[in-house]
């Protein structure tokens, strides 16, 4: 009885692991921070079978799409990601990792995304007095409820950085919007997957929130 109650206590106790995809982009550290400061363990790996064993996933990412999905692909980390989604965990894409996760960007006419949702990556529109790159802090609206956001508030201020935005073939997926020179679908789930177009590891207690309510969905829903 007690070393069922030890083993119990244990499993309790046990810090949930997050596979965070090494494929040479910027901006990793800040993530592993983030998911390490909110009680998690964080793996930076390009490993299979080490991703494949991880309670959650995260596509982090800045840079440009063509040469992302070139090292995705000359990693061989392609088909793991697919293999991850496959089997149900939780999986999260931040900035260039949420439009990595679409079909095509006119940032690199001609390059194929992962595909793991329907749409595409189109750059921002020029308007008068808005600069391009976007860069610095907007509010969200939610048109649908989203599990990333809950507990926060319409509203709410999250940090972006980029040049171009996704436009989303499915409305229904679309869980958070912003304004900038046009209307941005900001985030959008599906089932397991996730993504934000935003920085929520740079967006101060609102996205340490969102990355918190990340971690806590379990690979059994959706």
């Amino acid at each position: 009885m007690v070393n069922i109650m030890a083993a119990s206590r244990i499993a309790q106790e046990r810090k949930k692991m997050v596979a965070i995809i090494d494929y040479d982009a910027g901006n990793i550290k800040s993530v592993e921070k983030a998911v390490n400061y909110l009680g998690s363990e964080a793996v930076l790996s390009r490993d299979r079978e080490e991703i494949l064993s991880a309670d959650h996933i995260i596509l982090p990412g800045v840079g440009n799409f063509g040469d992302a999905m070139e090292k995705i692909n000359g990693f061989g980390l392609g088909d793991v990601i697919r293999e991850a989604v496959d089997a149900k965990k939780p999986f999260l894409g931040i900035c260039l990792g949420l439009q990595l996760m679409f079909e095509s960007s006119e940032e690199s006419p001609g390059v194929k995304g992962l595909s793991l949702l329907p749409g595409e990556i189109v750059r921002i529109p020029d308007k008068e007095g808005l600069k391009i790159p976007n860069i610095g802090w907007n509010s969200l609206s939610f048109p649908v409820g989203g599990r990333l956001f809950a507990g926060l508030e319409e509203g709410a201020y999250v940090y972006f950085v980029h040049s171009y935005y996704l436009r989303a073939k499915e409305p229904s997926i679309v869980t958070a919007v912003t304004e900038y020179s046009t209307l941005i679908h900001a985030s959008v789930e599906k089932g397991n997957l996730f993504a934000c177009q935003f920085h929520p590891e740079k967006s101060s207690k609102t996205g340490l929130k969102i990355l918190k309510n990340f971690l806590e969905i379990k690979s059994t829903e959706g």
